[in-house]
């Protein structure tokens, strides 16, 4: 059988500074790659170590998107109905107390879901979900 990996995963961005102060500074992603075009950035960032990435791009760049399809895009990521990623972590508490700390927008403190999982969820600066697993 084929060994695959998830290489990498995209979330929109809507402030390519604000996506860094999120992933970089907040969460302690590393930056490796950051290539702009015109007024447009492509940041991928990922945690030190791992080989899996996240792409953070410019939303509704596609030139066969019309503008009220634009317009509804952005609208969906500032709601939080667009991107969502799921981390994991094996100390949540601390990097909840790290995250909050820090400013970001929280939606769920850490809890135990019945379904097994003990996790917490913040958004991104582009309204993006990100909720992070405790792991074993």
């Amino acid at each position: 059988m084929d060994n695959i990996t998830i290489h990498y995963a995209f979330l929109p961005h809507t402030d390519a500074e604000a996506a860094l102060g999120f992933y970089r500074d907040a969460l302690g992603f590393e930056v490796r790659q950051d290539v702009g075009y015109g007024d447009m950035r492509w940041i991928t960032v990922g945690p030190p170590g791992s080989p899996t990435s996240i792409v953070l791009h410019p939303p509704a760049v596609d030139p066969g998107i019309t503008d009220d399809e634009r317009r509804t895009i952005l609208d969906l990521i500032t709601k939080g109905a667009y991107g969502a990623i799921t981390l994991g972590t094996d100390d949540l508490d601390k990097l909840f107390e790290r995250l909050e700390a820090a400013g970001v927008e929280v939606v769920q403190e850490p809890m135990d879901q019945d379904y097994g999982v003990r996790d917490c969820a913040f958004r991104d600066p582009a309204g993006n979900l990100v909720r992070v697993n405790q792991l074993s």
